[in-house]
């Protein structure tokens, strides 16, 4: 709980309010303004809520200054770099992390629980072949509160524990029998020997007329990928999850509007974006041309996957990235992919141009994510329904977190109206 011993006043016209001060673990003290309209009968005004807290939160702590990003306290680059998703996930759910025995009961509980109810194969078959995957993960995810009625009781805690280990375990089949779907490949279903990054990519690229074993480098950077796109705080995606969680909705309905959010281009859409980039600079002789345009004030090309919202340094998780980027280029090659190729040679220039370094436009983790999923083969399509699978374990311990909370209401943003004023109705004829 965070500290509130100090107080804030606020001024205005004949009124002087006071209002408690909280000093959280990291980051900014947050002054409690909840009993301003009642006091004051005034609001705040903030687009885009960059300067509220809507919540209270003990997941995720952002550092954009320091490029920092923390899972519990524990920062991203070791997670990455000596933990594994399946383990992130049992940290980010329970606050700590596992025990052997807690992570092998837990890796157990998710592998058994990958299947999706048959029927479910159905509801696939009624989109148009040419639907797009997050369009079909939207309709899908939502469409599980009519399969598991036993865990959509929101008040039942043993329910909630059952509702999360589903959407984690099954998520990934999800994603990847979008995926078959929309090439037009029979689905491959889960299997229970291999580990969760192993199962998806079997999933995605087996056929049933050739066995396909999955390379342990593409698996570890697939992997990786879960990781470092596991939770980020209170994000669009996630602020709609626990918005649609306020109204007392059933997690798969609350998890299915996050996957609606994350859809959006300047969301979850980033990586995808970079890759039609690096098509329209199409070959790397083009890159001091685009370089050029991005330095142009009055030019409004962009570099995407340079530079980030939250982050005013670098990017904490790209430098994970971009160790598995290079060990999967290495593995599969760019000599043959001009769009690989010339991201490397972007990157290159970028990080030696003193403009990008001065403005702090260091590439990010989806301009690395992007040319991994390249490399890897899958379409752009895909690039954000793999964000959404990642993101599942966010947020459903965010979820659970607020369910927890008991200072949870139902969201209810308020406005600054400036429409017309109160007016009489004038009948048609007089008008």
């Amino acid at each position: 709980m965070a500290d509130t011993s100090k107080t804030a006043t606020l001024t205005f016209e004949d009124k002087s309010i006071e209002l408690p001060i909280h000093s959280p673990t990291a980051g900014p003290d947050v002054i409690d303004i909840r009993k301003l309209y009642a006091q004051g009968d005034v609001f705040t005004y903030d687009p885009g809520f960059t300067s509220t807290a809507a919540c209270e939160s003990t997941i995720t702590f952002i550092d954009g200054e320091k490029g920092e990003l923390l899972h519990r306290g524990y920062p991203i680059d070791q997670l990455a770099a000596k933990s594994h998703y399946l383990e992130v996930c049992y940290l980010l759910l329970y606050g700590e992390l596992p025990t052997a025995e807690q992570l092998e009961t837990f890796e157990h509980t998710i592998t058994h629980h990958t299947m999706l109810h048959e029927q479910m194969q159905y509801f696939f078959r009624g989109f148009r072949r040419d639907a797009h995957p997050m369009a079909v993960m939207v309709g899908v995810v939502g469409a599980m509160a009519a399969f598991y009625h036993d865990s959509t009781d929101i008040s039942d805690p043993y329910q909630r524990e059952v509702a999360s280990h589903r959407l984690i375990a099954k998520m990934p089949t999800i994603a990847a029998w979008a995926y078959k779907y929309s090439i037009g490949q029979p689905f491959v279903y889960p299997r229970n020997d291999l580990t969760y990054a192993e199962n998806f990519l079997h999933m995605c690229f087996a056929v049933p007329a050739a066995e396909y074993k999955v390379d342990p480098i593409l698996s570890r950077a697939m992997d990786r990928i879960f990781t470092l796109h596991a939770d980020h705080e209170q994000n669009a995606s996630t602020s709609t999850v626990r918005l649609a969680s306020s109204s007392g909705a059933n997690p798969f309905a609350c998890i299915a509007a996050g996957i609606a959010c994350l859809w959006g281009p300047a969301h979850g859409g980033a990586n995808q974006a970079c890759l039609e980039m690096l098509k329209e600079i199409g070959t790397p002789d083009r890159i001091p041309e685009f370089i050029a345009r991005a330095k142009d004030k009055d030019d409004p090309f962009r570099l995407m996957g340079f530079g980030h919202r939250v982050y005013k340094n670098f990017d904490p998780r790209a430098t994970v990235m971009k160790q598995s980027a290079d060990e999967v280029l290495d593995l599969l090659g760019v000599e043959n992919n001009p769009i690989l190729a010339t991201a490397k040679e972007l990157e290159t220039q970028a990080l030696a141009d003193p403009y990008f370094a001065e403005k702090k436009l260091f590439p990010n983790v989806d301009f690395y994510s992007g040319i991994i999923l390249e490399a890897m083969g899958f379409p752009t399509s895909m690039f954000t329904p793999i964000f959404a699978l990642s993101r599942t374990v966010g947020w459903v311990s965010q979820w659970k977190e607020q369910l927890a909370d008991p200072t949870m209401r139902i969201g209810r943003p308020r406005q600054l109206y400036t429409g017309a004023p109160f007016r009489d109705y004038v009948e048609v004829e007089n008008r």
